[in-house]
């Protein structure tokens, strides 16, 4: 690797590389020690080929979900079935891996703007903005930047655009995938909300399990599929269908709100 060699968003790839493996290792005992990280379903990440892949998944907080999945991805690729054992796969990690974030997220201090290098597509939010509601147009040049990291590589999205449990999944990401029709690969997690603050920052409380379903890529007819279909079909597969309500304990969903109700809405 040239030490100048850049991606197409101009970071330094060297540069990226010793922050992951930086970040990485400072951040391995939260979920390999502090707490523990239950992972299903990571052999699915070797089959998968090098780019055009959107990773869905529900969201729990700002930060700790897309660290863990930079940790499980690279775990699974080094060769590791389901653990995130022994960091050496931190040596050599993916660098064509990308999540989408909220512009004024990763802008709101020095560890986001640093994790923004690591891997973000920073995009402004349409619907949020400053803890407010905002009516806004879609800036094209932020659909074309995820299109452009789906083509370098893979990308991590939150189509809730929050970490508030049961919120319906927006359009603009069935839009996406329409547009660039990329292998969509489900995932589940779960755990991260009681572990750590809002933010993924602060270690909340220890000796709690975490977990990671990776799911297999769903079957999406590009061409003909309705966008409010293919919604629902994104819901069901991350499991934030209304219908799951129907299985889940009144007390459980009454916790999750508690634990929900000072919370603002992140990307």
């Amino acid at each position: 690797m040239g030490l100048l060699k850049k991606n197409p968003f101009g970071h330094i790839l060297f540069l990226k590389l010793w922050l992951i493996r930086i970040f990485g290792s400072l951040t391995h005992r939260r979920f390999k020690g502090f707490n523990k990280l239950e992972i299903e379903g990571s052999e699915i990440l070797r089959n998968l080929p090098d780019n055009n892949v959107l990773f869905v998944s529900n969201h729990q907080t700002y930060f700790a979900d897309v660290v863990a999945m930079f940790h499980v991805f690279n775990a699974s690729l080094s060769g590791r079935d389901d653990n995130i054992k022994n960091i050496g796969y931190l040596w050599r990690p993916k660098l064509n891996l990308y999540f989408v974030a909220a512009k004024e997220t990763m802008q709101a201090g020095l560890l986001p703007k640093i994790l923004a290098y690591a891997g973000s597509v920073s995009i402004e939010r349409t619907w949020r903005a400053k803890g407010e509601d905002v009516n806004r147009q879609v800036k094209m040049s932020d659909v074309n930047n995820i299109a452009l990291a789906l083509q370098d590589g893979w990308v991590i999205t939150f189509p809730q655009g929050t970490t508030r449990p049961w919120k319906p999944i927006r359009r603009g990401t069935a839009h996406l995938i329409k547009q660039n029709k990329p292998i969509v690969v489900p995932i589940v997690i779960d755990g991260f909300r009681r572990s750590f603050d809002r933010k993924g920052l602060r270690i909340k409380k220890r000796g709690i399990l975490q977990s990671m379903e990776i799911k297999e890529p769903l079957d999406i007819d590009y061409d003909n599929i309705a966008v409010a279909d293919l919604v629902e079909k994104l819901e069901y597969a991350i499991e934030q269908h209304p219908s799951f309500l129907k299985v889940i304990p009144a007390s459980e969903i009454k916790k999750e709100e508690d634990l929900n109700s000072q919370r603002e809405w992140s990307y």
